[in-house]
């Protein structure tokens, strides 16, 4: 090619002008997954509901049986109702735990997540930190909430309870720690299971169904079955006192409870790191 003297050959190079792209790490995974589950409408209704439930019912309850508590006919102690409500707002951290794993895969945007964060590992621990953490801090709040409605009824009666009696502290702080459990239970069967449907009917059949079913199994080794059921093991730490004094100790339950979970997340971690998204 003929060149004019004043011409000049141009290299062009690729890399020119182009910022450095580099790999995301834990902090952005992170930072996706909290803005993933903070923007789906269900992650604030199912939030919502488990205050309104959780310190709703507990207030309610003990406006209603406060007197009943107190003259002994309820047959239970004070302590057995201020977090009564914590027992049905477990259902919405089961649902937490569960979409935040599911709806992915129900829009198919676990492809978009796995092209931009190859480490399968790293996902799923930021998603356990995100709805673990949620349930934890709006569990606890929700707790001390309905402690502090129920409790004032109590109180008129004459038989309030103080955060330094024994037992209320651990399981307001418990309630937090319990519904941060179910919520990972939930998330890694979400991981195995893909179904929001499914997976919701396996965890609250297990917690709600089996757990009170396994009671009937006879002898020595159907009452310990009983006692290791998940929500029969965990949900002892989230009450002061408990309705049922065959369950396990109240840290000793948490302990078994939390290496079920543990457990349960090894699986999802090794089946997600060698299944097909």
């Amino acid at each position: 090619m003929t060149m004019t003297p004043t011409s000049r050959t141009v290299v062009l190079d690729p890399d020119r002008n182009v910022p450095g792209v580099r790999r995301p790490g834990f902090p952005d995974t992170l930072r996706a997954e909290w803005i993933k589950f903070w923007t789906v409408r269900s992650t604030f209704w199912s939030t919502a509901m488990l205050f309104v439930l959780g310190a709703g019912l507990t207030t309610l309850v003990c406006g209603l049986a406060a007197k009943d508590i107190a003259s002994g006919a309820a047959g239970d102690p004070p302590g057995a109702f201020v977090t009564w409500g914590m027992m049905i707002a477990q259902v919405t951290a089961i649902v937490l735990g569960t979409m935040a794993v599911t709806s992915e895969y129900g829009t198919g945007m676990i492809r978009a997540t796995l092209a931009a964060v190859p480490g399968r590992g790293e996902v799923l621990a930021a998603k356990a930190v995100v709805v673990s953490a949620t349930l934890f801090v709006v569990g606890t709040v929700t707790a001390f909430a309905g402690y502090f409605g129920g409790n004032w009824f109590l109180t008129r009666q004459g038989i309030g309870l103080s955060l330094t009696d024994d037992g209320v502290l651990r399981s307001l702080f418990g309630s937090g720690l319990y519904l941060a459990g179910l919520g990972l239970f939930a998330a890694a069967l979400g991981v195995l299971v893909r179904h929001t449907a499914a997976v919701l009917s396996a965890v609250l059949a297990l917690v709600f169904v089996m757990g009170q079913m396994a009671w009937l199994l006879p002898g020595t080794w159907g009452e310990w079955i009983a006692k290791v059921m998940p929500g029969n093991a965990g949900s002892g730490i989230a009450m002061a006192a408990s309705f049922n004094p065959q369950l396990l100790s109240p840290w000793t339950g948490f302990a078994v409870f939390a290496g079920e979970v543990a457990l349960l997340m090894t699986v999802a971690l090794v089946v997600f790191r060698r299944r097909d998204a």
